[in-house]
C-alpha cells in the first residue's frame, strides 16, 4: 500500500516506535537483558555474636558477624544469586603494618567462609585477595621505605590465598594491583593442589574516589587518611593501558576478568569484552551505590529504578556479571517481574 500523503508530508515506512508499543514486544525485541545470573552479592563481616551493624555511608548494607551469615547465604539461594563476595572489617588491633591478620587461618575472610560452605548451600564464594583490610597505614600491599613494594607483596598474597583456599573458597579475586600476582598465584595454587580454585582478577582497577564507602565498611578509610593508591591502581585517564593489565593476567591464569568502578568505565568494559571475549565482570562499587541510594532517599529520583538502570548499563557494555551490594534487592525485583 502506498505511503498516503499528508500535510506533513509523507508517513515513514519504518516506524522504530511500533516494537516499543507494547510490553510483551519490547521483551522480544531487547538487546541485553538483566538476570539473576548475573549478580554477585559483596557482604561485610564483623567480629562479635549475634551482630548486625549499619554502614552509614552505604544506605541499606549491613556488617554481620560470621554466626549471621548463613542467614544471608540461605537469602542469596533462595532468590537465585550465584555468587557471594566476603570482605571483613577487620578490628583495628589486628591490624598491623604487613597486614599478618590476612594470613591467620581463622581470620573473619576463612571463618566466614566456612561457616557459609558448612550450610551446605549451591552458592559459590569469591574472596578478595589484598592487604588494605588488615593493614594499619590502610594500603593494599607492604609499605618499604614509603613505597609498596610489589613482588615482596605477591609472596604475602599467596600466602593469604592459600588460607582462603584452604577454608574454601571458590574464586580467589585479587584486588591489589601487583604486577604479575596472578601467574604467582596459579602457581602457588596449583601447587598446593587446589588447582579448581578459580581466579578472577581485578585487572582493570582505577584509583578512583568511587570507593569511599567502601573503606569506611572495612574500616580502612582512617588508616590511609590523605593516601592514595595511584602507584599500583590505574589513571582514570587511560583506556589502551586496561587492555595490556587484561592481556597479561590472562596470559598469566587469569579465568576471569574485572573492571572496577562499573559506570564511570563501561568504556573499559566494552572494549575488553570486545578485545578478548573472555568472561567479564563488573563491580558496581560503594560510592556509585551510595550516590544513587541516596539521592533515591532524598526523593530526587527513583533510587532502585536508578540501581536497575545502571545494571542494564553493565550488561548492555557486555558484563556477564556484576557485584553489586543492591544483589539482594534486584533479585527480588527480578523475581516480580
Amino acid at each position: 500500500m502506498a505511503d498516503r500523503p499528508t500535510p506533513l508530508g509523507r508517513y515513514p515506512q519504518t516506524r522504530l516506535r511500533r516494537n516499543r508499543r507494547d510490553a510483551w514486544s519490547r521483551r522480544l525485541v531487547a538487546e541485553s537483558r538483566l538476570s539473576v545470573d548475573d549478580l554477585i552479592w559483596p557482604l561485610f563481616v564483623r567480629e562479635g555474636e549475634n551482630a548486625i551493624e549499619a554502614v552509614p555511608s552505604m544506605p541499606g548494607v549491613e556488617r554481620v558477624s560470621v554466626d549471621r551469615l548463613a542467614e544471608r547465604a540461605a537469602e542469596a539461594v533462595e532468590f537465585g544469586i550465584p555468587a557471594l563476595a566476603i570482605f571483613p572489617a577487620t578490628p583495628p588491633e589486628k591490624k598491623t603494618p604487613d597486614g599478618d591478620e590476612a594470613l591467620n587461618p581463622d581470620n573473619l575472610v576463612c571463618s566466614a567462609v566456612r561457616a557459609v560452605k558448612a550450610a551446605g548451600l549451591e552458592l559459590g564464594v569469591i574472596c578478595d585477595v589484598a592487604l588494605d583490610p588488615y593493614t594499619s597505614h590502610g594500603q593494599d600491599g607492604l609499605v618499604r621505605e614509603g613505597y609498596v613494594v610489589n613482588d615482596e607483596t605477591v609472596e604475602m598474597l599467596c600466602q593469604q590465598a592459600l588460607v582462603q583456599a584452604e577454608a574454601g573458597c571458590d574464586v580467589i579475586a585479587p584486588s591489589d594491583m601487583m604486577d604479575g600476582r596472578i601467574g604467582a598465584l596459579r602457581v602457588t595454587l596449583d601447587g598446593a593442589g587446589f588447582e579448581h580454585v578459580r581466579l578472577m582478577a581485578y585487572s582493570a582497577k582505577y584509583a578512583s574516589v568511587y570507593y569511599g564507602p567502601f573503606r569506611d565498611a572495612v574500616g580502612s578509610a582512617s588508616a590511609i587518611g590523605q593516601g592514595d593508591k595511584r602507584t599500583y591502581q590505574m589513571n582514570p585517564a587511560n583506556s589502551d593501558e586496561a587492555l595490556r593489565e587484561v592481556a597479561l593476567d590472562l596470559a598469566e591464569g587469569a579465568d576471569m576478568v574485572m573492571v572496577k568502578p562499573g559506570m564511570p568505565y563501561l568504556d573499559i568494559v566494552q572494549r575488553v569484552k570486545q578485545r578478548f571475549g573472555v568472561p567479564t565482570y563488573v563491580y558496581q562499587v560503594s560510592g556509585e551505590y551510595a550516590m544513587l541510594k541516596a539521592a533515591g532517599e532524598k526523593g530526587w529520583l527513583d533510587g532502585d529504578g536508578a540501581i536497575l538502570e545502571a545494571l542494564q548499563g553493565f550488561k548492555r557494555a557486555g558484563a556477564d556479571g556484576i557485584f553489586t551490594y543492591a544483589a539482594l534487592d534486584v533479585a527480588k525485583r527480578l523475581r516480580s517481574g
